[in-house]
């Protein structure tokens, strides 16, 4: 969690008042990282970019990510933080119709343990892929005026293991320029903010047997804004490009926009939630309510589908219609809808096939602006997660469900 410990320059008293009073800008400022035991805060990040194959728009792409962080310890001047990650993601070829279009798609969860110190120096173990951006930003440990700049090295980690078969995190070192810029405003609201700028220039080592960036170029340019109420980063928004050019002489390039805020939602108590919802649910037919880690779960079992396909049977709305109402009274809460198959076929056609009748529930309920699309993930868990016997029609049919999970966030 973030401070800045804001003081003034010396000079006569009134002069200082005067300061705060006209110009809210013009007066000293340090920042620094402050940490307390137990301290637990949510990020949400969004993504928008463009994606270039060979200098053509090819997809357009947007992306989700929740961060769940927590301060485990405080020694001194650092801390131990612990970070899950959790990213969706819906990408969309240009100019094409296809469903799916309109959710979100897990993509990946990651977890990390690390140190900080106060000036933001990580100490972080080489298993980790993220935090994929480190050492940002990192303090000079001094009062700064406005228009002073100061530089730090960092890093970014990314995870080529999919698409290069770079099998360890594969860090790219880079020295980053930050000028402090006043008060700026973000959404309605003031706050001190700095900007940070990097460029990154890489040539990988080959990958034998793999097609594999020979050349990495990329910018990040960002303004981060800090809450000094609360003591913590309020925000920041990112334009970044990166351009890969590959082994096999194609080109890929990103470029977009990314926005991050800091997002405070009271904890949930679950077991009050399911008191108060267990009564409407045990009406639904073929419906059950549960606790998990990762929220309360609505687990709507054989729901019904057409043979082989993810088209609801209409015999299926008015359940949905009724799972609705109840999830319009937690509209801070996100929601997971998360498909699961019966132990049949191959195990890509389950995965395919529970990931796309999620997508048909998730549609419905966004349809049905129960949450708008950036709020409503999607997942398919084909047969991996069985309740029933699958060797038995009655456990098949079990297996065959759709969970809504109203989110811990």
């Amino acid at each position: 969690m973030l401070n800045i410990m804001i003081k003034a320059k010396r000079g006569a008293l009134l002069f200082f008042i005067g300061l705060i009073l006209y110009c809210p800008s013009a007066f000293s400022i340090e920042f620094f990282y402050k940490y307390k035991t137990g301290d637990k805060y949510r990020i949400v990040s969004k993504v928008s970019m463009d994606i270039y194959v060979d200098r053509k728009l090819s997809y357009k792409s947007e992306i989700v990510n929740r961060i769940a962080m927590e301060i485990t310890a405080v020694s001194g001047e650092s801390s131990r933080q612990s970070a899950l990650f959790q990213s969706a993601e819906t990408t969309v070829p240009v100019g094409s119709a296809n469903r799916g279009a309109n959710t979100f798609t897990w993509a990946k969860d990651y977890e990390a343990v690390f140190d900080q110190d106060k000036l933001g120096r990580m100490t972080i173990g080489s298993q980790y892929y993220m935090p994929n951006v480190r050492d940002v930003p990192v303090f000079p440990g001094r009062d700064l005026e406005v228009g002073e700049t100061w530089v730090a090295s960092g890093t970014e980690v990314h995870d080529f293991r999919d698409s290069y078969g770079i099998e360890k995190p594969y860090i790219i070192p880079f020295t980053a320029l930050y000028t402090y810029i006043g008060v700026k405003k973000w959404k309605d609201k003031e706050y001190p903010a700095f900007t940070v700028s990097y460029r990154i220039f890489m040539e990988p080592a080959a990958v034998r047997g793999k097609v594999y960036p020979r050349r990495i170029q990329s910018s990040s340019d960002q303004t981060v804004y800090w809450d000094t109420d609360h003591g913590q980063a309020a925000a920041y928004e990112e334009y970044f490009r990166t351009i890969f050019d590959l082994s096999d002489g194609q080109t890929w390039e990103y470029r977009g926009r990314a926005e991050a805020e800091v997002v405070e939602s009271p904890p949930m108590d679950k077991e009050d939630i399911v008191k108060s919802i267990a009564t409407e649910v045990a009406k639904i037919p073929d419906a059950t309510l549960r606790v998990s880690d990762e929220g309360i779960v609505i687990s709507l079992e054989n729901i019904q589908f057409a043979a082989d396909s993810a088209v609801l049977m209409s015999s299926e709305y008015s359940k949905l219609d009724k799972i609705a109402e109840i999830l319009m009274r937690y509209p801070d809460r996100d929601i997971l809808v998360g498909g699961h198959t019966a132990l049949a076929g191959t195990a890509a056609g389950r995965l395919q096939m529970s990931q796309e009748r999620a997508a048909t529930v998730a549609e419905y309920l966004i349809r049905k602006n129960v949450r708008t699309a950036d709020r409503v993930v999607i997942r398919g868990y084909g047969a991996d997660m069985p309740i029933a016997d699958n060797r038995t029609q009655a456990g098949m049919a079990r297996n065959r469900r759709v969970e809504i999970v109203i989110l811990e966030n």
